[in-house]
């Protein structure tokens, strides 16, 4: 019992520092938004969206986007814990699971946040990698739904890569960071075109707004 609540006392201990730090590096940033207007249209219209980004990228995007209740999905191993604390105290909703382990699951709590009106961020190469590899649970989802995916790349003029799987990006204190949206990605309900086929589309909208945000 002493255990339990000395771990738990750690893990709010550090997620209440960690987004403190998020906030700070965050405030520091000068950051640009570009094309932000295909999400914005399908916001107005009250139709939800599926941000799609690398797992590399999601620290700035995390601040970017802070407090407007987008619904991120985050994994139930390792750190998880801690995330999703610091997700929430940055104004998102959380959704437990993954779209590799416990599939269904995470796939019915993303399809129902979509339902609730919830835009979803969803890193199709993550937890844990292969790096920019396109795992099919954003094309379920987006299937499922009828909400676009929109691609969303940063780049940033200063910044850390740690030594992980996914080269995660930290911008240093003051760097230029510029945010990219790509066009909406549709993935009509009933689609006859393989999931190959499907992933590989919208790995290269991937693509696509990645050379914009570097440009």
């Amino acid at each position: 019992m002493g255990d339990s609540k000395s771990g738990d006392r750690r893990i709010a201990w550090a997620a209440r520092i960690g987004a403190i730090l998020i906030r700070a590096l965050g405030w520091t940033w000068r950051i640009r938004a570009s094309n932000e207007d295909v999400f914005r249209r399908q916001r107005a219209a009250g139709r939800p969206v599926i941000f799609v980004l690398w797992h590399g990228q999601l620290l700035p995007l995390l601040y970017h986007h802070r407090g407007e209740g987008v619904a991120v999905l985050i994994s139930e191993h390792g750190d998880g814990e801690i995330v999703a604390r610091i997700a929430i105290s940055l104004g998102y909703r959380t959704i437990r699971g993954s779209t590799s382990r416990g599939a269904s699951r995470a796939l019915i709590g993303l399809s129902r946040a979509v339902g609730e009106g919830h835009d979803l961020a969803i890193t199709p190469d993550g937890p844990r990698g292969p790096a920019r590899s396109f795992a099919p649970g954003a094309l379920v989802v987006a299937q499922r739904t009828g909400a676009p995916m929109v691609p969303v790349a940063v780049s940033a003029s200063r910044g850390w890569r740690l030594r992980s799987w996914d080269s995660f990006l930290v911008p240093k204190p003051f760097a230029r960071v510029h945010v990219a949206y790509g066009e909406p990605v549709f993935i009509a309900a009933g689609d006859v075109r393989g999931a190959a086929e499907e992933a590989e589309r919208a790995r290269q909208a991937m693509e696509r707004v990645e050379s914009r945000a570097n440009g």
